[in-house]
């Protein structure tokens, strides 16, 4: 499998983006991840900027990452402006060359106690065949981002088999982040089920209590097993992306990096997946 990570890892640093994307090759990955929304100010000069370099530098790009948390909300307009915006995503990722707009789709508001909680589930199943349709017209997939967190939507492995059963569609499949797992309480047999639904990874460490998106190595994480289990799963990008947040210490975010990059790496080999 290849080791790419998430451009946004560099946001810290002060740097254009063109130096993240610099440092992510002279690292030694072999894909990034890009982390841009394609409705912000100056998106379309960042989206020819970043195509520009990643030829330049043969460094393909394998996913496009946002948060649509729209998608399930109770407001019909609010919910159409999502639909578009996810497409805007679909979009970039087919200028980009990739193959996967990893997304994430919210949480249930208010306790469960307002709106019903099925509601909310039942928009995100239509937003996302409807996604789905607009992404395999493009030949390219959406992954679902399991959160760990308590009203997060799709937070427990049964429930994005179920999200995935509902949909019901090629193109829509599931994000594997094993941070999110962990702190889910999934563990690496549990991912088995999703052979053939499985898009992406993502790969970060944590201490067991906390969303962390530490480098391999610096939590509590055996990963081992779950590389395994996600070798004999099968992912469609065939890609394992780090998910780093902020460095404690910013002027050295280049060398937390490489470190995350090679523990990764020696993890890999350690579970044959490299």
């Amino acid at each position: 499998m290849n080791l790419g990570m998430i451009n946004s890892a560099w946001e810290q640093s002060g740097q254009p983006l063109e130096k993240g994307l610099e440092w992510t090759k002279e690292i030694g990955f072999d894909t990034v991840d890009i982390q841009l929304d394609p409705l912000e100010k100056g998106a379309k000069e960042k989206i020819a900027r970043t195509k520009k370099c990643c030829k330049k530098l043969k460094l393909p790009i394998v996913s496009v990452a946002g948060c649509s948390l729209g998608l399930c909300d109770f407001n019909a307009p609010v919910r159409e402006f999502h639909i578009k915006r996810s497409k805007a995503y679909l979009d970039m990722l087919d200028e980009f060359d990739g193959h996967n707009y990893l997304i994430v789709i919210g949480e249930y508001i208010w306790q469960k106690e307002v709106i019903p909680p099925k509601m909310q589930w039942q928009w995100g199943v239509e937003g996302l065949r409807r996604l789905g349709e607009y992404a395999a017209k493009k030949k390219k997939i959406l992954t679902l981002e399991l959160e760990p967190f308590k009203l997060s939507i799709l937070n427990t492995m049964d429930e994005m088999e179920r999200f995935l059963d509902d949909v019901d569609h090629p193109a829509v499949t599931a994000n594997i982040d094993i941070s999110h797992m962990e702190l889910s309480g999934t563990n690496a047999a549990r991912l088995r089920p999703l052979k053939g639904r499985a898009g992406h990874v993502h790969i970060s460490d944590c201490n067991g209590k906390v969303h962390g998106d530490l480098p391999p190595g610096r939590g509590v994480i055996d990963f081992v097993p779950y590389l395994r289990a996600i070798g004999e799963t099968g992912i469609q990008s065939n890609t394992i992306s780090l998910e780093l947040e902020y460095s404690p210490d910013p002027a050295k975010i280049v060398d937390w990096v490489r470190e995350a990059h090679d523990k990764t790496r020696e993890l890999m080999r350690k579970a044959g997946v490299a």
